[in-house]
């Protein structure tokens, strides 16, 4: 890899994780316009809707459900596809005031990543979950979350990924979950 390419590498790299940054401090404050512009214009949101109109409606209702929150980003794995398109793998441990309850979630996102007019924005966003769990609970033996994985319970990694199933298989310790 020559010189130029290195750099372009690196500052895709350091944008993307921004980006990262930038949503998790948005959710955070709130300002749900800012969360909306970091997706491309023609984001799938759900339900066949589709762009960032749609987008702010659901996140200015899912906001409404918690207080307040703590997001802080981790582990943040990029894999560059091209100049213009990445993946990756964030870490994030959210703590949300939910009711009478101070939930903490241990998060993993696998997004999609496209380049707009210089600037990366997120594709997709998948949040998978470790585990959610009132801060005095401990997350063993933790129930299964709902489908979402938004809220409480245990989510469906590291079970998610097939290379901790198949180590799981070759050692014998398939069910001790």
């Amino acid at each position: 890899m020559d010189l130029e390419a290195g750099v372009e590498q690196l500052l895709a790299h350091e944008a993307i994780r921004q980006l990262v940054y930038r949503y998790a401090i948005a959710v955070d404050s709130r300002d749900v316009e800012t969360i909306t512009s970091l997706y491309v214009a023609d984001v799938k949101v759900g339900n066949g809707a589709r762009g960032r109109d749609a987008m702010y409606e659901v996140f200015d209702e899912m906001l409404t459900t918690m207080g307040r929150s703590i997001l802080n980003v981790g582990n943040h794995l990029i894999e560059l596809d091209g100049a213009d398109r990445a993946r990756g793998t964030v870490y994030c441990r959210a703590e949300l005031e939910m009711g009478d309850e101070w939930v903490v979630q241990q998060i993993v996102y696998h997004d999609k990543y496209e380049r707009h007019d210089g600037d990366w924005l997120f594709r997709s966003r998948r949040h998978l979950l470790f585990y959610g769990a009132d801060m005095l609970r401990r997350p063993i033996g933790l129930e299964l979350a709902d489908a979402a994985e938004f809220t409480t319970g245990r989510g469906s990694m590291p079970e998610y990924w097939p290379t901790f199933r198949e180590f799981q298989k070759r050692h014998g310790l398939v069910g001790e979950r």
